[in-house]
């Protein structure tokens, strides 16, 4: 398969959370079962050991950065054997060059396609020197770039910094989850700046998923003018309710191909964005963002707990209630029927 064209073609790509059980416990069973949920749902890639797969899988004390991306790999490999079409495996790739490096060659060791490249150690550093650890990763597993919120640990990446991390050819993607206006249209006029119109490009922003999708960006390139689209989203809000993510995003498909948008479209962007402030916690800086993903999937039977790695990742006080409160104000974006009707088969 060609990953490059593969994600330039425009992807449902979910963040793979980690299944625990009741005593905080690993599962395989139930990790498995996501990963097939993911598939069934018709996803086009998913993307492993990343922020929603808790970075605490790399710990010593847990020691299930390997067995996490094993198993997801190999259950890719079991699913696609069935009933084959192109998909995209990805890990999450992160800590300083020595980590990066050996995460990244356990990546392709495994069979992934590419790695999502989190930057967020990199707290003082020089640009020069993060773009030197990014060239030195690239040279052993294409890389998908990460521009991570500061919110949630990343830092402020400006245009020049994106300019230059175009000039790296194995570059495939950039993941944009700035969660700022500003911020997305810096790294997007920078890749056509670049004239990389074979890097595609992606939405992790969370907040404004539908908009990222639906939004032209123009921008002058050599003297003529150049539209870019964000084609698909690598999101952490899309490992819940998948089935119905799926389907939006078809449809937002079939509207980019119209000459004048749909005002409902806007509403719906509205809907998606209160859909996520209850799942990521955004009313308290995004503390209960994995558990909150982890209580949808925990509600639909497909994990037995939302439990974290890290005891102090936990649901916020008044988060079940707008979890319960969004789901059930747009029925049309949760899968929960889907779920019911093909779990038992997952978790075999």
């Amino acid at each position: 398969m060609d990953a490059r064209a593969h994600l330039l073609a425009g992807q449902v790509i979910p963040a793979h959370p980690l299944a625990l059980d009741k005593d905080g416990k690993y599962s395989e069973r139930h990790q498995r079962a996501l990963t097939r949920y993911y598939l069934a749902a018709g996803v086009g890639g998913v993307a492993v050991g990343v922020h929603s797969t808790q970075f605490e899988i790399r710990r010593p004390e847990h020691g299930l950065f390997r067995p996490v991306l094993e198993l997801a790999s190999r259950t890719i490999d079991e699913e696609l054997g069935r009933a084959p079409r192109p998909f995209v495996k990805i890990a999450g790739v992160c800590g300083r060059t020595p980590q990066a490096l050996a995460e990244a060659a356990l990546a392709r060791e495994l069979g992934y396609n590419a790695a999502l490249l989190s930057l967020a150690i990199f707290r003082e550093e020089s640009e020069a020197d993060i773009l030197d650890h990014c060239h030195r990763v690239a040279e052993v597993v294409p890389l998908i770039g990460f521009y991570l919120q500061p919110a949630v640990g990343g830092r402020i990446l400006p245009y020049a910094f994106w300019r230059r991390f175009a000039e790296i050819p194995n570059v495939l993607a950039i993941k944009i989850a700035p969660f700022n206006r500003y911020q997305t249209i810096d790294v997007v006029r920078a890749i056509v700046e670049a004239g990389r119109d074979d890097v595609a490009l992606y939405t992790g922003n969370d907040d404004t998923i539908v908009s990222d999708l639906l939004s032209p960006f123009s921008f002058e390139c050599k003297g003529r003018k150049v539209t870019r689209q964000i084609v698909g989203g690598l999101l952490g809000h899309w490992g819940v309710w998948t089935r119905s993510a799926v389907t939006l995003f078809e449809q937002i498909e079939k509207e980019r191909d119209m000459t004048t948008l749909n005002r409902q479209w806007l509403e719906k962007a509205v809907t998606v964005t209160d859909m996520n402030a209850a799942l990521f916690d955004s009313a308290n800086g995004f503390k209960g963002c994995i558990p909150g993903v982890l209580e949808v999937l925990r509600r639909q039977e497909l994990i037995p707990s939302n439990r974290c790695l890290n005891p102090s990742e936990v649901l916020s006080p008044g988060q079940a209630g707008e979890l319960t409160r969004v789901s059930r104000a747009y029925p049309e974006l949760v899968d929960d029927e889907f779920v019911a009707e093909h779990r038992d088969s997952w978790l075999s």
